[in-house]
This record gives C-alpha cells, structure tokens and sequence, in this order.
C-alpha cells in the first residue's frame, strides 16, 4: 500500500531503483542527503535503509560502522519513523560451514579479524533494527545483487555491460566460482514486501547458487564466447535459504533465466 516512504542510500545501486519504484507505485517518497539533519526531526513513514559500504569497507573500516550501525542507531533512537527495513547481506552466513543457511541460526564471526568489519557492523545494524524498534523493525540480507545498467557494481553486472559491445569476453575469474544471484528488480520487490508486511530476518535471494561456468553456458548458446583467466575451485558459500520471502510472496527469478533474456534482446 502506498504511503510515506523515506530511502536512506538513495543515491546508491539498490536505494536508486527502489526509490524510483515507490514513486511509480505512487508512494510519497524522500531521500535524505547525507548528513541532513531533518532524518531525526521530521515524520518519516516507513524507511528503507539502504546505506552502507560494500567495495572499499576494509579501506574505510570506521566509515563502515558509521553506515551501518551508527547512522541507523541514531534514526532509531529519534523514534520518527512507522515502519523500519535494513539492508543487511547474506555474507554475514560466510563463517558458517553448513551447505543451507536459514535466517534464525546464530552468526559466527571471529572479531581478531580485521575483515570482519563489514559483517559486525551489520549485525550491529540488524540487532537494533531486531530489538529497538518495537517490533517494527526488518531486515533484509541482500545476496549477490546484479543488473546491466550502466555503473552497475559487481562481476556479474559488469559482465552483462560488456557483453553490450563485444561478443568475445575474457573474464578476471574462475568457472568454479559459485554465488547466489538475484536481480535489482526481484531485490526491489523483495523491499517493498518487506517494508509492508515482514517481520523478522528475510534471505533476499534466490535461494540456489550458479557458478560462473553456469552463466557462461548461458551466454555461448546465445552466441558468446566467455573464456576465464583463473581455475580456483573455492568452498562455495552457504546457500541462503529462500523460504521466508517465498512466504512474502516473492520469488526470485533464475540467473540463468534473466540473463537469457536479456541476451536475447541484444542487436546481433
């Protein structure tokens, strides 16, 4: 239902194509500049919290809490807004050594690890999120998020930018390569559901993994060649489980399926 919607991070890959979403659908929508001081004074409807770092968190480690968990520390403590969503990241599943990881298990992190940084804050960010807000609060753990816009981050993005103009691709990766991808649009729509009806924790994904060899595949049959510089075979990562969102009535679209399209609507 469309009301009052306030997109923290909407400058960013995810909070851009949610914000333009919610003023399709006809919601009221503000999105704060950083550093303005109106997010703790003024009455902020449901917020989508999409701030945080992702690339260069080990570089900016106290930029990193800052996003994460001091910001929305704050917001929460203002006590100005109806509903809460944050964006966390199915990373935060990295330290477990099981194949399926479900939202209500317990995180393992190791805080000697200065990498670590980036899933502490966000589990600071969750349990604020979890516990201060009265109930109003859900989080979201984003998997691999991917779209062919232009400036579009990651790997599989910046491949499906590339194959706009080159049907020859060498790629700075290995086949064996496997991660749960989910697209910026089924994100959005994941978002919005939580932002009206969710409660809890919520996978944001599509709940299977796809190697790099896999979505190769894909691409060579609509006439690419993809060729790889590197074999590493690395333990895949847990797969997040998607059952809950599936309960929200959102379920993600296969990579593989997506990606076919896409090709397919590329000129020859």
């Amino acid at each position: 239902m469309a009301g009052q919607a306030t997109v923290v991070g909407a400058a960013g890959f995810v909070g851009a194509r949610l914000a333009a979403r919610l003023q399709a659908d006809g919601w009221s929508v503000w999105a704060p500049a950083k550093g303005d001081p109106a997010l703790f004074e003024r009455d902020l409807g449901t917020v989508f919290y999409c701030a945080g770092l992702t690339a260069d968190y080990d570089r900016r480690p106290f930029d990193t809490v800052e996003a994460h968990a001091s910001l929305v520390s704050e917001l929460i403590r203002a006590d100005r807004f109806e509903r809460l969503v944050y964006c966390s990241s199915t990373r935060l599943y990295d330290g477990q050594r099981k194949d399926v990881a479900h939202e209500a298990e317990p995180l393992v992190f190791d805080p000697a690890d200065p990498r670590r940084v980036y899933d502490l804050s966000k589990a600071l960010g969750e349990n604020l999120t979890l516990t201060r807000t009265g109930g109003r609060g859900a989080v979201a753990r984003l998997s691999n998020v991917y779209d062919w816009a232009d400036g579009a981050p990651g790997f599989l993005s910046e491949w499906l930018i590339r194959a706009r103009t080159t049907r020859d691709l060498v790629l700075e990766s290995s086949p064996n390569i496997a991660r749960d991808y989910i697209h910026l649009d089924d994100t959005v729509e994941a978002l919005i559901a939580l932002g009206d009806r969710g409660q809890g924790i919520y996978n944001v994904a599509a709940g299977r993994l796809s190697t790099n060899a896999d979505i190769a595949r894909v691409f060579e049959r609509a006439g690419w060649w993809v060729r790889f510089t590197g074999d590493a075979s690395p333990l895949p990562p847990p797969n997040a489980s998607a059952e809950r969102l599936a309960g929200l009535g959102v379920v993600a679209r296969p990579v593989e399926d997506v990606v076919a399209a896409y090709l397919e609507g590329l000129p020859a």
